[in-house]
């Protein structure tokens, strides 16, 4: 979709919505009930995403300590910040928008979409990158415990000092 036409729909649209609801809203409970529910589904809002918040922080720890990526936890967080800048706007349709993201089945739904799109995407960039396989290229991989890691790292070290001792020796630096 083109960005104009989206920067249309949030920026006009949207605003048309809100204030067409609160008139109605307004106008069939009156005008200080309306204000008190706005104000209400704010702090509501913000007290269940405060608690989703910590909890979608804690499955990305314990993902993280497993050793899975956060892939799913990092954008079910983009979309709980989005639900909260949603249920701060005053009006009904933002409200609803940021109650539907507090849905965990909802949020888990459309975060597993956006992990996909993003991995088709991924796929589809990288083969066009010059990577002659696509998504894999040609390496050597050896497994060490940090133990033989650190002993490689010195060795390493020792052989890049005893080059730049030998270059120096010629009159040389590099």
């Amino acid at each position: 979709m083109p960005i104009l036409p989206l920067f249309l729909i949030i920026f006009i649209g949207v605003p048309l919505i809100e204030i067409y609801l609160l008139i109605e809203v307004g106008s069939a409970i009156g005008a200080l009930p309306t204000v008190l529910a706005v104000m209400f589904t704010a702090v509501l809002g913000v007290t269940l995403i405060r608690i989703q918040g910590f909890s979608t922080i804690q499955k990305a720890h314990k993902s993280m300590a497993q050793g899975i990526p956060p892939a799913k936890e990092m954008f079910e967080g983009i979309m709980l910040l989005f639900a909260a800048i949603c249920l701060l706007m005053p009006g009904f349709f933002t409200d609803a928008v940021g109650f539907l993201l507090l849905l965990p089945p909802f949020r888990t739904l459309l975060a597993s979409l956006l992990i996909s799109s993003a991995v088709l995407k991924s796929r589809f960039s990288n083969a066009n990158r010059g990577f002659p396989g696509g998504d894999y290229f040609e390496g050597e991989y050896e497994d060490l415990t940090p133990e033989q890691q650190h002993e490689r790292n010195k060795e390493r070290l020792q052989q890049h000092i005893i080059e730049v001792s030998v270059d120096s020796s010629d009159g040389v630096n590099k």
